[in-house]
């Protein structure tokens, strides 16, 4: 409990010191093109109070969440695919390598163009921007497994489901939880991007918007919320489940 709040209060002075760095550089510049922190508040404030912030924050968020389900889906059954199959990867490995090196905002154009502006194009195309680094990440997870404990699975027979849930994820955990924690990062920066080309709602639409006005405090604004959310994600969410996840590592430590 003494480390958690100690680890807290660490987090609190930093930001602190973040915000009061800001506050002094903003007034030392003393230009609309930095605001200070409490401009940004009001903007805040004046968005929140009206109903846009929600909005907006929540159809940016629920776009990330179906681009990172698609992605992480499909990306971690081709990866674990590839990793247990060599043929397989020595054929698909040039359309991966491929894909890697396609610039995403190409992607989303194509897939505004052969499919239209609408939501299935915009996820389909944050999804695909993401989908070869689970690929990657999950393929060198599956070439790492332990052969000695498929060898037990099969000796005890074990169905597909069971070796899949007591042997194969187990060691693939690690894999998992840093192509979920890159995924989210890279996948809300593109769903921006997206809204910001093809959508009318949407965090990235609204800093479109604000840029258009040149009204940088509350393009900060959307930002830090965006940003806070992600946090929140990340801190209270993503770590507690890793941890929870490698609890059988510890008692084996």
């Amino acid at each position: 409990m003494r480390s958690r709040l100690q680890k807290i209060g660490l987090v609190g002075a930093s930001l602190t010191t973040f915000v009061l760095l800001w506050a002094l550089l903003a007034n030392h510049l003393n230009d609309n093109a930095l605001p200070p922190p409490i401009d940004v508040w009001n903007s805040l404030l004046v968005e929140y109070r009206s109903g846009e912030l929600f909005h907006h924050l929540g159809m940016t968020l629920l776009r990330v969440l179906a681009a990172f389900i698609v992605a992480m889906a499909v990306g971690s059954a081709i990866g674990i695919w590839l990793g247990m199959h060599k043929l397989s990867n020595r054929i698909l490995d040039p359309w991966l390598i491929l894909l890697l090196n396609i610039p995403a905002l190409v992607i989303i154009v194509l897939s505004y163009i052969w499919f239209g502006l609408n939501e299935a194009a915009a996820v389909g195309a944050v999804a695909l921007n993401k989908i070869p680094n689970v690929v990657i990440t999950l393929r060198e997870g599956a070439r790492s497994l332990n052969p000695e404990y498929s060898e037990m699975a099969q000796v005890y027979r074990f169905g597909f489901i069971k070796r899949l849930r007591h042997v194969v994820i187990p060691q693939l955990q690690p894999f998992f939880a840093a192509a979920t924690r890159s995924g989210i990062s890279l996948i809300w920066k593109i769903v921006l991007i997206v809204e910001l080309l093809g959508r009318s709602n949407g965090v990235g639409f609204q800093i479109h918007l604000y840029f258009q006005l040149f009204d940088v405090a509350t393009i900060l604004a959307y930002t830090l919320a965006f940003v806070a959310v992600m946090l929140f994600v990340e801190y209270c969410l993503l770590q507690p489940l890793d941890n929870h996840s490698n609890r059988w590592r510890a008692s084996h430590e």
